[in-house]
């Protein structure tokens, strides 16, 4: 039986199903600008308070105001995380989409609806419950323009009382999400326990699905993938942060903004730091670049189309082999695309971004915790390697909500690489800037204000030889490639090593990177339990690969590669990467609907390739 099956019992005529207990999504449809978001987070919070593993997904448009928004409650009792395809409990109160929404539901979900609507008469199979939310409301909300927000949390109450979520993790969660507003917060709390004494007097209880407490979440957070990210920037010593506003990374900076005003102001009151909003995203690397060059460990955060613009100052970066971090935020396009919907769309042309020659480190994160921990590494990997080294994120990871454990506090010493100082000079007398000494590619090099007269170098975009001087000679170009190459190839040994889960004896593996994780995580057990099929599994962290990727591709007769782009991005850096003979036994699952990925389209696509 698929895990989409439910068995039916005989309810006396109506409607029902086995109880069904911590294993649901709720989704909450409403329109952007309403006020929903405070509504939708205290409902995850009282949910994650009683113990239950969740997760939070807001699907929104670009626009500013108006036009339908949803949002996505995943709660498991088996710790699942990722989206689940399928909506088993709906609150409709968008007039405009809610005959769709409910039109979309798998018999004997739960509808939630706003009076008015009159949305029981669409279906005879779903669980209908009818709410008048303005004749509420208007007994809590004394003033009619706040009626319009505070509308959102009746629903708040009705869901905690059908579902059994208790009140007293409502009021917890209410008061944490207005934890300074007093006024507000009580206000929000009068409408919620509204809608739940509402319900238990007119609403009988006929769906299936409930809320218990357990005991899975506890010494666990709730937090974002950007927060996350700008917590570990500045933890990892960043010093100098150059944005152009873009969808899905501008929280990151403006998050970062926060952090370091609270911790990054000196004795003397002044800042320690700089953060500067540049005119556009070129200007915005090209400022990374200067402070890098300047010995400043310096970031940005942007999306796809800002990597584009971008491309010509990566070059410069990589051919000069000046250190800096970009966060890419990935989101779906081309072109504009779709602004507010998740993707991985951006990893190729990342890889070799900018003309002519060109290899960048990547890395990939797949939670909340590696957003902190990716930030640390780098910022190492980019001074000691004396590149540019983009951290993959996606929309997914970097605005929605998602558990984790806290994060541990970095102990690692920084790492600036190989830097010379006033004392090493002295000893050596002098050195040649993009001389490799050591044997992996990596030459030495000095900041800006060191006192030596051996000090000062020039660096420049063009041709030049091992100390810095211009040269259009072949050898020199020729020479300076190829140790850019073995550095390149250097950092296949330093890069995050891939995460590798194995079954029994299977034939077949799967490989996928960032949030795809989450769904892949619950479709191999779908697999297992469904189809009998047992997979191996290897989660992609970083590229250059490192050895395990070939190993895991050399040990499987058939190796599905998952993301979430269109034309299998990170399944051709692979095939470049492989021995030839090996790059048959690849196989391509490609998601590129915009939304999170889900379990239940992977098992299905698999195991339709695998014949069954």
């Amino acid at each position: 039986m698929a895990t989409t099956d439910v068995a039916r019992q005989d309810t006396g005529g109506q409607l029902g199903r086995k109880r069904i207990v911590n294993d649901m999504s709720i989704q909450v449809a409403t329109v952007n600008g309403s006020g929903s978001q405070s509504s939708n987070t205290v409902l995850l919070r009282a949910i994650f308070q009683m113990g239950v593993p969740i997760s939070g997904k807001n699907l929104f448009p670009s626009n500013i105001a108006g036009l339908p928004t949803w949002y996505t409650i995943r709660a498991n009792k088996d710790g699942y995380i990722g989206r689940k395809k399928e909506i088993d409990f709906l609150v409709a109160m968008n007039a405009e989409t809610a005959q769709d929404d409910v039109m979309s539901l798998a018999a004997g979900a739960s509808v939630l609806y706003d009076e008015p609507l009159g949305l029981d008469k669409l279906r005879n199979d779903l669980v209908f419950y009818s709410v008048p939310y303005d004749k509420i409301v208007a007994a809590v909300c004394l003033e009619a323009k706040l009626r319009k927000l505070v509308k959102n949390m009746v629903y708040v109450g009705v869901v905690a009382q059908l579902l059994e979520i208790e009140m007293g993790e409502v009021e917890k969660a209410i008061r944490k999400q207005f934890a300074k507003k007093v006024k507000a917060a009580n206000l929000n709390l009068a409408a919620a326990q509204a809608g739940f004494d509402y319900a238990k007097a007119n609403l009988q209880k006929r769906g299936v699905f409930y809320i218990e407490r357990m005991n899975k979440t506890a010494g666990k957070i709730i937090i974002d993938g950007n927060s996350a990210a700008a917590l570990g920037c500045m933890f990892a010593g960043c010093t100098v942060v150059t944005w152009y506003p873009i969808t899905p990374s501008s929280s990151l900076v403006e998050t970062m903004i926060d952090y370091m005003k609270e911790h990054r102001i000196g004795p003397d009151g002044k800042a320690t730091f700089a953060i500067v909003q540049a005119e556009d995203e070129l200007a915005a690397i090209g400022m990374v670049i200067g402070a890098g060059w300047a010995g400043a460990r310096s970031m940005t955060a942007t999306a796809g189309p800002g990597i584009s613009l971008m491309s010509e100052f990566a070059g410069l970066a990589y051919y000069a082999e000046i250190p800096g971090v970009i966060w890419d935020i990935q989101r779906v396009g081309p072109s504009t695309g779709l602004p507010t919907r998740t993707s991985q769309g951006d990893i190729l042309a990342t890889a070799f971004l900018s003309h002519g020659d060109t290899k960048h480190i990547m890395l990939i994160p797949s939670s909340a915790a590696e957003c902190f921990s990716m930030a640390s590494e780098a910022f190492n990997l980019a001074e000691q390697f004396q590149t540019l080294v983009f951290v993959m994120s996606d929309l997914d990871l970097g605005m929605n909500n998602w558990m984790s454990d806290p994060f541990e506090y970095p102990t690692a010493p920084i790492k600036r690489g190989k830097v010379l100082g006033k004392e090493e000079l002295t000893k050596l007398g002098g050195f040649a800037r993009y001389k490799d000494l050591d044997g992996d590619g990596v030459g030495y090099r000095t900041l800006p204000g060191t006192e030596h007269p051996a000090a000062a170098y020039f660096t420049r975009g063009s041709g030049h030889n091992d100390k810095s001087n211009y040269s259009e000679r072949p050898d020199d170009y020729e020479n300076n490639m190829e140790r850019l190459n073995r550095k390149f190839e250097s950092s296949r040994s330093f890069v995050p090593r891939p995460e590798i889960l194995k079954g029994a004896n299977a034939k077949i593996g799967i490989i996928a990177y960032g949030t795809s994780h989450w769904g892949i995580i619950e479709s191999r057990d779908q697999l297992r339990g469904e189809y009998s099929i047992e997979t191996d599994y290897l989660r992609l962290r970083a590229y250059p690969f490192t050895r395990e990727v070939h190993e895991f591709i050399e040990q499987h007769e058939r190796v599905y590669v998952v993301e979430q782009n269109r034309d299998a991005q990170m399944l051709s850096l692979l095939k470049l990467d492989l021995k030839p003979e090996l790059t048959t036994r690849l196989r391509s699952i490609a998601h590129l609907d915009g939304l999170p990925l889900d379990a239940r389209s992977v098992t299905d696509e698999l195991s339709t390739m695998e014949g069954k």
